[in-house]
């Protein structure tokens, strides 16, 4: 019999077992077998040992399992008898990581190596167990060194053996297949082989984590961007907790380098700042370093090797305790993946380790850009703003006519135009004169993002050169466009008066007129004062003005509450810019356009507008423009049904969101959405991920709090769909906290209630009994009997067939009042709980089951009444009666139920057989 202190010894070694991978539960499992060799029990002394080995092998500590290794099988030769059968197999199935394990540990002989895998093979046969475990072994051994026949050879004797309880589970054994393959360079063999890991029918404590990883480059040289962006976020979830999974992290990284996500694969390699130093598995140091360096040469290509990175902590290898730049980082990192790859084919006596090394930090990207849904500080200038214009390209003269051709064909390249201008200016290469110098200063305020004051003043100063050069026309629209940047009505008193007058006069044209009372009509915001522009209609040159002035008429339409006048102002005003041959303006209205149709639940315009505005701001919107286009258009589809478009579009409005520097407002909003239809896709690990990686983004004062509260409750249903119920309760409790404050409060019960089903999920039963009963309170409150009732049902489940558990199925009976449904669930399950005592007091139960049924028969609930019946057969016959049991089975076959016609048909047959009743 087991002594108290071996049974607590197992206590903590399986609490142990549970907590996290690392250095911290590795020092534990050392003092437990301190433990362990105190209680002086031998086989207390195995399982310790065993323990041992089982955590330095899924630690960065790997190179520790050799001595407790070398102790048990000295024990096990000393007399085996004391190893159980449990211990007799763990010794075995721990042969195969010993001997693997060598392989990534460069100072022990290849020698040593195939001397362990000969021990492996001879004690495998003498236990009776299949050569496949050791075909296998045989294969890393020669793939490592880099003999391609013997590999091939074992390959196929490896696959040939007999499965038995010494192979790999199916998981890790078909991730090493793929492996294989994808080494030969079949990629599509490869991912074939992965297949059942990656669609969940093999999985294990390190699967499909490393498969998912492992699956990264060769999606990618395939082209199948979209899986390998999911499995990246899928596999990146699972390995993130797991010390022992730094391989797989770093494929993670050097995902991120070859797509284009440098700043994605820096905040990786921030996350586990010590895996550029832990020594313990030199073959997974080695593969971090190496895709260390390629993602800082990948910096550096960007022109920044300047920028400051994380790098190893003071006293690593000889690392010196400073900070980091890009170009360090990669000149360290490289010694050191050169320097243990060395170290590697000295021992395998072949040059395979540092070729590969080579190659892998020589990659070059296999996508220039693969948005991946995550935010991430991009380590380069946003991309997508139109370039600017080489000075060296034209004489200034030639810039200067190409800025006046832009603007007055409306281009949205002309900012860039009269910036290169500008910039050949202060470079003296370009001497301008008054007229010139004056519209290079109103373009300059124009594009100017400064306060109100600075950009009026500005303007004045143009309209000074304007009046200096003789163009007073010019002068007085830039007066007004001086007043629209003060945003004061009465500011446009003074230009509109003279522009009017010049233009009585042939003095000013239409255009400069129209646009400072267009101008004018933005600041008013009134359907009158854009009217007035629509008198100059048919002039030349004002064409954009009348589209406009129609685009705000929409505007002021759309604040009276009258869609249907506004949807009509918005459509007329692109089919002006259309006209005028200017698309790109076109690209607001049909915006707004969709967002009102969206509103109005026409999902046709909406949609149709939105590809409209998307397709016309192409190449002209800039990043911001781009992320709002898109996240316009996903609302849409989503709004639609169309879950996996919208995803796509979101996926977009982010990168780009990103790409503007609005990550954390806009990209936020955009990733919370994109989780959220990913989730209605079930594609909740991707889901996960997202919603996870935006949450620190989200604020109640920014997003507001329905935005987080919908964020967690997405997340909470992803997490248990993924079998994480605690993290759910966790994310469904912080929603609750929020929706407390609400006015309507059915939010708040909701979650709560959706709160305690996963703490019940996770079997932390007392805290979902005190979930419950704050759900049921809130439920309660709000009038929701049925729901009130069903918690109190839940929390007798929780306490059992005891006096409690009795107590609240009571009050749970009390509370139905006439509610005839909620009272015949409450009844029998009142039945079955009561069922389940040590000693069930059964004429109780069956009271029970006939108070469901006949509750059931009120409630006009056929089929459930049916299988309450046949409950209280059952019940009877226990209690001897078979008449009574025989009579309730003719009658549910009577009733032709399919569902209940066999289980019914097994108790007549029962009742035939029944002893009869006792006597007396």
């Amino acid at each position: 019999m087991t002594s108290p202190e071996f049974q607590a010894l197992r206590e903590a070694m399986r609490d142990n077992h549970a907590r996290p991978e690392g250095p911290a539960r590795n020092a534990r499992a050392e003092r437990l077998l301190a433990d362990a060799e105190r209680i002086g029990e031998p086989l207390a002394v195995i399982e310790a040992l065993g323990h041992q080995l089982q955590v330095y092998n899924y630690s960065s500590e790997k190179a520790k399992m050799f001595v407790p290794f070398s102790r048990l099988l000295r024990m096990w030769d000393q007399n085996p008898g004391d190893f159980d059968a449990q211990e007799t197999y763990t010794l075995h199935w721990v042969f195969k990581w010993v001997s693997s394990g060598m392989l990534d540990q460069p100072h022990i002989p290849l020698a040593s190596i195939e001397k362990w895998l000969g021990e492996m093979e001879h004690r495998y046969r003498l236990a009776g167990h299949s050569e496949r475990a050791v075909r296998q072994g045989e294969f890393r051994v020669a793939r490592h060194i880099g003999d391609l026949d013997r590999a091939a050879r074992a390959y196929a004797a490896w696959l040939a053996a007999e499965r038995d309880e010494m192979a790999d589970c199916h998981a890790c054994e078909l991730h090493g297949q793929g492996l294989w393959r994808a080494e030969l360079g079949d990629d599509e063999a490869a991912l074939a082989a992965w297949a059942p890991v990656l669609d969940g029918e093999h999985s294990c404590a390190h699967e499909p984590h490393a498969v998912l990883a492992s699956s990264l480059l060769p999606l990618l040289r395939l082209g199948r961007t979209e899986q390998a962006r999911a499995n990246h976020l899928r596999g990146y979830r699972l390995v993130r907790p797991m010390e022992s999974m730094r391989g797989a992290m770093a494929q993670h990284i050097e995902f991120c380098a070859l797509t284009g996500n440098e700043g994605r694969a820096l905040e990786l390699l921030a996350e586990r700042p010590a895996y550029l130093t832990d020594h313990g598995d030199p073959d997974s140091a080695m593969d971090f370093l190496a895709v260390t360096a390629l993602l800082m040469d990948r910096l550096v290509a960007r022109g920044l090797g300047g920028r400051r990175v994380p790098g190893p902590s003071a006293g690593d290898a000889g690392a010196p305790a400073r900070e980091w730049t890009a170009a360090e980082l990669g000149r360290h990192a490289r010694e050191r993946a050169e320097e243990l790859a060395a170290r590697f084919d000295a021992r395998n006596g072949s040059d395979r380790v540092s070729r590969l090394v080579r190659e892998q930090m020589a990659a070059r990207p296999l996508v220039d850009r693969l948005p991946l849904g995550v935010r991430s500080a991009g380590p380069s200038a946003p991309a997508g703003a139109p370039a600017p214009v080489a000075v060296a390209a034209a004489a200034p003269r030639d810039l200067l006519a190409e800025a006046r051709r832009l603007t007055a064909e409306r281009r949205p390249e002309a900012d860039a135009a009269w910036a290169a201008l500008a910039r050949a200016e202060a470079e003296g290469l370009a001497e301008l004169d008054a007229l010139a110098s004056a519209e290079l200063t109103d373009h300059r305020a124009m594009s100017l993002a400064a306060d109100a004051a600075e950009t009026a003043a500005l303007f004045r100063s143009a309209a000074e050169g304007y009046e200096a050069a003789g163009a007073a026309g010019e002068a007085w629209a830039a007066r007004a466009r001086g007043a629209y940047a003060l945003g004061e009505p009465e500011a446009f008193a003074e230009p509109v008066a003279a522009l009017r007058g010049l233009h009585e006069g042939g003095g000013a044209t239409a255009r400069q007129l129209s646009g400072a009372l267009l101008l004018r009509a933005r600041v008013l915001g009134t359907a009158e004062a854009a009217e007035e522009v629509l008198a100059f209609a048919g002039a030349p040159d004002v064409a954009d003005r009348i589209a406009e002035a129609e685009w705000l008429l929409g505007d002021a339409a759309a604040r009276d509450g009258d869609t249907g006048r506004a949807a009509e102002r918005y459509e007329r005003a692109a089919e002006l810019f259309h006209e005028a041959g200017l698309p790109w303006y076109a690209v607001e209205p049909e915006a707004r356009l969709a967002a009102l149709a969206q509103h109005e639940g026409d999902l046709a315009t909406a949609e149709r507008a939105a590809r409209a505005a998307l397709a016309h701001g192409a190449g002209y919107a800039g990043p911001a423009g781009q992320a709002r286009l898109r996240l316009g258009l996903a609302e849409v589809l989503g709004a639609a049904g169309r879950s996996g478009e919208a995803a796509e579009q979101a996926l977009e409005a982010a990168h780009w969101a990103d790409e503007a520097g609005e990550s954390r407002g806009l990209g936020a909003y955009a990733r919370h959405l994109l989780g959220g239809w990913l989730l209605r896709e079930d594609r909740c690990e991707e889901a996960a991920a997202i919603l996870e990686a935006v949450l620190p983004d989200l604020s109640v004062d920014e997003h507001g709090d329905g935005t987080v509260v919908q964020t967690l409750w997405w997340l909470g249903d992803c997490l248990m769909r993924v079998a994480e119920p605690r993290s759910a309760a966790e994310r469904w409790l912080r929603a609750a906290e929020l929706a407390a404050a609400w006015p309507d409060q059915r939010d708040h019960a909701m979650l709560a209630n959706l709160a305690a089903q996963a703490l019940w999920r996770a079997e932390l039963n007392e805290q979902a009994a005190a979930a419950y009963e704050r759900a049921g309170e809130l439920w309660r409150s709000l009038g929701d009997t049925p729901a009130y009732v069903r918690t109190l049902r839940v929390r007798a489940w929780i306490a059992g067939p005891d006096s409690r558990g009795r107590a609240l199925m009571a009050t749970a009976a009390e509370a139905c009042g006439e509610d005839a449904r909620e009272l015949a669930d409450t009844c029998r399950q009142t039945a079955e709980l009561l069922a389940r005592a040590q000693e069930p007091d059964l004429p109780e139960v069956l009271a029970f089951a006939e108070r469901a049924a006949a509750a059931y028969a009120a409630a006009g609930d056929g089929e459930a009444r049916l299988s309450a019946d046949l409950m209280a057969g059952w019940l009877h016959l226990d209690l001897g009666d078979a008449g009574a049991a025989a009579e309730l089975a003719r009658a549910v076959l009577s009733a032709d139920s399919p569902e209940h016609h066999a289980e019914a048909t097994t108790l007549l047959s029962r009742t035939a057989t029944a002893p009869p009743p006792p006597e007396g």
